[in-house]
């Protein structure tokens, strides 16, 4: 075994991981070695699952000192078709919850001794979400449930991994989708997280009611057409109880939308991003009967979501422009901003800061992603390269 493995093993404590996610021991050290568990440096330290292990989630997070284990968010599967998946996934129950899958990115919020953090979907303390958490959550309701994670999406313009305007928020805000044990992943009932949100004055994602199984896919139509022309997401469709795992349904705005920002970057984004959405809309079309003009408005709107971005794209090469997403960051502290552009370093993200500017008790940081493989891609083929 490698030295540093070995070392890793000394920080991780093994014995005890394994006994608190029930995982062998030899999985957890082969983990190690695989690097599938994987050592984040920084404050505070940790361990994250870069993929499932056993019965631990992607992204779980295992905090050094003090110790403590926050579970990953489970992956949600999607329906391309509503009524025979409703009916038989949910098979077992009466009726289903229907809520708003808003357009942000997913944070897990939960207290680890006595500093509240905010991790990304990877399993990664974020200094801005941290930041962003501690002044939208706060930590009342912390402090009367430490043995639970907020599990919601940070949702606005302020947002450095999906900047959305069209929900009219500020700056970034905080919608709980789910409450979950911290160690055991174990989800509280719909109606209880709800409940509990609205006690501590948190937002949650918008209820749009309970409906009968089998009348579901008809009620889901409707409110997916309304959220498609307002450019919202989709809907999240749930056992009340929480005993079976959700599903997610979306809009055919949504999909383009994804597309069209996909295509913008498109040597960035692989063919398990584009593929499944184009599916999306093949389904969704037979699904909804769409005659050949309904047909021709999506075929038109889907050919436009991956020509025009590419177009955009190559003559801002050709005019010798750097491929780059803008994002910004409002933050109260310099320092968040500093820790965040080492954090993206981390990730591996290619990043430029530009000087802040005030705003009142904040500043608003602007910042430069940098895509390198579609800006390489475009110069090579705009310079002769052929594609292969």
């Amino acid at each position: 075994m490698r030295q540093d493995v070995s070392e890793l093993i000394k920080k991780l404590n093994v014995e005890k991981v394994s006994k608190l996610l029930e995982i062998p021991e030899h999985r957890i050290t082969g983990a190690l070695q695989r690097k599938t568990l994987q050592y984040v440096r920084g404050k505070p330290g940790l361990f994250r699952f870069d993929k499932p292990v056993s019965s631990a989630e992607g992204g779980t997070s295992v905090f050094i000192e003090p110790f403590d284990i926050v579970r990953g968010f489970p992956k949600i599967s999607r329906t391309l078709v509503l009524y025979p998946a409703l009916v038989k996934h949910f098979s077992s129950c009466k009726k289903v919850v229907v809520e708003e899958k808003m357009n942000g990115y997913n944070v897990r919020v939960a207290l680890v001794g006595d500093k509240l953090v905010g991790l990304t979907r990877g399993g990664f303390v974020c200094p801005y979400t941290t930041e962003k958490a501690n002044d939208i959550i706060g930590l009342d309701f912390f402090h009367d449930h430490p043995e639970l994670v907020l599990c919601g999406e940070m949702v606005g313009p302020d947002s450095p991994y999906v900047p959305k305007s069209f929900y009219g928020i500020e700056s970034l805000e905080f919608f709980a989708f789910d409450i979950r044990e911290k160690a055991t992943g174990k989800p509280l009932s719909v109606m209880m997280r709800r409940a509990l949100m609205e006690e501590y004055g948190i937002k949650s994602v918008r209820l749009f009611g309970e409906f009968e199984v089998s009348e579901a896919h008809i009620e889901i139509t409707k409110i997916i057409k309304e959220l498609g022309s307002a450019m919202h997401e989709g809907v999240v469709i749930k056992d009340p109880e929480m005993l079976l795992p959700p599903v997610k349904y979306t809009s055919s705005q949504s999909n383009c939308a994804d597309l069209r920002y996909a295509f913008e970057f498109y040597n960035d984004f692989g063919r398990d991003f584009f593929f499944p959405r184009v599916c999306r809309e093949a389904f969704q079309s037979v699904e909804w009967d769409e005659d050949e003009v309904s047909l021709g408005k999506r075929c038109l709107q889907l050919g436009e979501s991956i020509l025009q971005p590419m177009v955009k794209t190559i003559k801002k090469k050709k005019a010798g422009e750097r491929i780059a997403e803008n994002v910004q960051i409002r933050v109260k502290s310099m320092n968040t901003a500093k820790e965040f552009e080492e954090h993206l370093k981390l990730l591996g993200v290619d990043a430029v800061f530009e000087a802040p500017e005030k705003i009142g008790n904040e500043y608003l940081v602007r910042i430069k992603r940098i895509n390198q493989s579609t800006n390489d891609k475009t110069e090579a083929i705009l310079g002769g390269q052929l594609w292969s």
